[in-house]
């Protein structure tokens, strides 16, 4: 499994022949060099949405078109992207299971908003969501833009992954030492790679907090377009 950041809360997930894009950010990302967009959506099958905030959804119509591959996310809104933009979705919700060519995604909670802005106003688009991958033996832990929340506790007996890849910049969502928290009293990872953070002045700009809280654990800082091979 390669794990690569595209940057604030933006993976490319390889695994299994698979190529999951993971709230795939590219027009106006200050952290993505423009250079670099067309290695970051190479071969993808699959573009998974965490919520519907610009900096994770702003994207993902036109390239859903683009490389003809479907959307996956929570049931609302690719229920009504599906029917008002032509594009193919998987639509499902907390607590079920896709199975995308032999990668199993689970829908978990996450506790923070999901809207978009239309002409006539902003929108609710569904829920937000977070996302248990279960692929090549490993389990994958992608928590979307959340707080700390109870939830946590049965999800990681329940699922008991074994990589994290937290939202931790802070403002928006958990900071360092949230994230830490959280990491250390519901789960029992081995890996964990902070995310949405270094962005914007306004985030976190390291994860020294997290790595300092989580002893033991091997907590990688992820560079934009590098591999973490797991």
């Amino acid at each position: 499994m390669d794990i690569i950041w595209l940057s604030h809360g933006s993976f490319r997930i390889e695994t299994a022949g698979q190529v999951l894009l993971i709230d795939p950010w590219l027009t106006g990302n200050p952290a993505l060099p423009e250079d670099q967009h067309d290695a970051a959506l190479s071969g993808a099958t699959h573009i998974l949405l965490t919520h519907a905030h610009f900096d994770h959804v702003v994207d993902v119509l036109a390239l859903s078109k683009r490389l003809n591959i479907p959307l996956v996310g929570q049931y609302d809104l690719m229920g009504h992207w599906g029917e008002t933009e032509g594009v193919d979705t998987v639509g499902f919700n907390k607590g079920g299971t896709v199975d995308l060519n032999g990668v199993k995604v689970s829908m978990v909670a996450a506790s923070h908003s999901s809207t978009f802005n239309t002409p006539e106003g902003i929108r609710t688009g569904g829920t937000e969501v977070g996302f248990m991958i279960q692929s090549e033996g490993k389990t994958l832990y992608i928590s979307g833009d959340t707080d700390i929340m109870a939830d946590m506790d049965w999800m990681g007996d329940y699922y008991k992954p074994d990589i994290g890849i937290l939202s931790a910049g802070g403002h928006f969502t958990m900071d360092m030492k949230g994230a830490a928290y959280a990491a250390k009293r519901y789960f029992n990872f081995k890996t964990v790679i902070p995310c949405h953070y270094k962005t914007f002045p306004i985030l976190e700009q390291s994860a020294q907090v997290l790595i300092d809280g989580l002893p033991g654990v091997d907590v990688i800082e992820p560079e934009v377009m590098k591999a973490i091979t797991l």
